[in-house]
């Protein structure tokens, strides 16, 4: 296994949010996380799982409707 752990506190600042956030993930179970004793770590590869099933990609358009010469 060589994935870095981030804290909540981590995970916040990568996500430009504040902790309250990546906590509410936690507890709605939407990401995964470790406990270790009483601290919550999140696996970087969860992180970047979360972040790809969210990212929305810009539409290909195939062409112009408008403006086209008949």
């Amino acid at each position: 296994m060589n994935d870095r752990f981030l804290s909540v506190d981590q995970v916040a600042e990568v996500l430009g949010t504040t902790v309250r956030f990546p906590r509410r993930l936690i507890a709605e179970r939407r990401i995964t996380f470790v406990k270790v004793g009483r601290h919550v770590r999140i696996p970087e590869s969860a992180l970047r799982e979360f972040l790809e099933a969210r990212t929305v990609r810009p539409v290909q358009r195939r062409g112009r409707r408008y403006g086209k010469a008949a």
